[in-house]
């Protein structure tokens, strides 16, 4: 084996997302100032600091002097990284904080991006060195050892089910177990664009798995009330839960495209017609 296989490839993935957060730096210098922000959460979170510089420098500067590069491949940040381009500035949500989420903020200029994480011990320590990064603990209420009987028995609760005259809700939702009810009020109150589920942890079955995320981002893309579909982003799909918890309420049909294991799903609102799928 050659010794320096994998330190080219850091390097080489290193290398690529410069050139991709430079590109997003490049284009909002040149359309930002023309680009409607009417999206834009005009609210604060507590304990978030303002920008001092723009984040696409302070995250070149993070990942030209950092050995850790994203988790995802390539070919699966292009797929989101070529969406952002067409719709940024947008809301974007992502379930997760990690190695990649100053990329993923950089990718969004002059747009919201909230990173939504179960570590709140996790959350204190990518802030202490990106303190620009609008990140919020989340608790969730489900372990992925309960996947299976939650798919069998959620149909049965109503406040979890979407029908033709009902609509389900996360907000408050308590009887309905895969919503997600501790959220930060803006992430209710906004809607979003674009969604990135790659978080939480679901490879042990203590873990709350990724059952409730799915659904959570499911039941806000059917109620968005804008224009336009909400783009929903799938990490670890090769993972049986993950991937029938997709299927069931992102629903093949949607499905835009994928590569390695990521899905891209364009949701369109219900619009009263009712169902996820």
């Amino acid at each position: 084996m050659n010794p320096r296989l994998f330190p080219d490839r850091k390097i080489s993935a290193a290398f690529i997302v410069l050139a991709l957060i430079g590109t997003a730096l490049f284009i909002f210098t040149f359309i930002g100032n023309t680009t409607t922000t009417n999206l834009v959460c005009t609210g604060t979170f507590n304990n978030f600091h303002s920008t001092q510089s723009p984040i696409q420098l302070r995250a070149i500067l993070h990942y030209a002097t950092s050995k850790i590069v994203p988790q995802q491949s390539l070919a699966e940040i292009t797929i989101s990284f070529n969406v952002l381009k067409t719709i940024s500035p947008c809301n974007f949500l992502v379930f997760g904080l990690g190695h990649d989420s100053l990329m993923w903020a950089a990718f969004n200029p002059g747009g919201l991006t909230v990173f939504l994480e179960e570590d709140p011990k996790w959350v204190h320590t990518v802030l202490k060195t990106a303190p620009d990064l609008k990140a919020a603990h989340v608790s969730y209420r489900t372990q992925l050892s309960e996947a299976d009987e939650l798919m069998r028995t959620y149909k049965s609760e109503p406040e979890c089910e979407v029908t033709g005259v009902t609509k389900a809700y996360v907000r408050g939702n308590t009887r309905c177990k895969l919503a997600l009810t501790g959220l930060p009020e803006v992430v209710y109150d906004k809607e979003w664009d674009m969604i990135m589920i790659d978080a939480p942890r679901g490879y042990f079955k203590e873990a709350p798995g990724r059952m409730s995320a799915i659904y959570t981002a499911a039941v806000m893309a059917r109620n968005r009330k804008g224009s336009g579909v909400t783009h929903v982003f799938l990490h670890d799909v090769d993972r049986r839960v993950e991937k029938s918890y997709a299927e069931e309420f992102l629903c093949r049909k949607y499905l835009k495209d994928g590569t390695g294991r990521l899905w891209h799903f364009e949701i369109p609102p219900a619009n009263g017609t009712g169902g996820f799928c």
